[in-house]
């Protein structure tokens, strides 16, 4: 079963999006803040994470920068999951080292296709 860290600051968009990867079979993990998500993904070595962009302190950007850089984590791919709908924050998102870019809210499908597209042994 893959493990999925969502960084996220809002404890709805968590709770939901941590029902729809357990329903699918995810096991999840989160953490609150960048800085926080930066700590756990070192720690727990996740196979993904969902990394929010308007984030307390240091943003999603920086921190997937910080995960792509880090010979730890960098093997572990980042989808950005974001509010954030322009076309320059996608691309600015996948400068940062992110494989994938979701605009919220994403549907469950699309959500779950992408996370399977990027996790080998999952599926598509």
């Amino acid at each position: 079963m893959a493990r999925i860290l969502i960084v996220d600051d809002s404890p709805t968009d968590t709770k939901v999006f941590s029902n729809v990867l357990e329903k699918n079979g995810f096991e999840v993990i989160t953490a609150g803040s960048a800085e926080e998500g930066i700590e756990t993904c070192k720690r727990e070595l996740p196979d993904l994470v969902m990394m929010d962009v308007i984030l307390p302190g240091m943003n999603g950007f920086q921190a997937t920068r910080a995960l792509s850089k880090d010979p730890t984590t960098q093997h572990i791919p980042v989808i950005i999951c974001s509010t954030k709908n322009m076309e320059t924050d996608r691309v600015w998102g996948m400068r940062q080292g992110a494989k994938d870019y979701l605009v919220k809210p994403p549907s469950e499908r699309e959500l779950i296709s992408r996370i399977r597209a990027l996790l080998p042994g999952e599926g598509a």
